[in-house]
């Protein structure tokens, strides 16, 4: 079995959110083999975001590993914890803010 090596990248004020946040590329493109866009575990750190942003031909999905965030579905908001999964449909708009007391961790993948 292939030991998959990881790249973690930082980015500030993602989409126009707020704060410094760390997203870890879990496959590169290359293992992807173009089926999808991105595979990573997102790390936000209290009173971090990631602004709001369409997704125009994919999708993304969010998995909840650690934390309690404040989700932004089209202008809807909504509080989400630990083991809930969040689906953005091509064409729609999303952004999430760790309210938190600890990181907000979760898998996004695109798609």
């Amino acid at each position: 079995m292939p030991l998959i090596k990881s790249e973690t990248v930082s980015a500030k004020n993602k989409a126009g959110g707020k704060g410094e946040i760390q997203i870890t590329h879990l496959l590169t493109p290359a293992e992807m083999l173009g089926q999808c866009k991105m595979f990573a575990k997102v790390r936000i750190p209290i009173g971090a975001s990631i602004g709001a942003h369409y997704h125009y031909g994919d999708s993304e999905t969010y998995h909840i590993l650690q934390g309690k965030a404040k989700y932004n579905d089209n202008d809807k908001f909504y509080e989400v914890n630990t083991g809930e999964t969040l689906f953005c449909p091509d064409g729609s708009m999303h952004g999430i803010e760790n309210i938190g007391n600890e990181d907000l961790i979760f898998i996004a993948i695109i798609i």
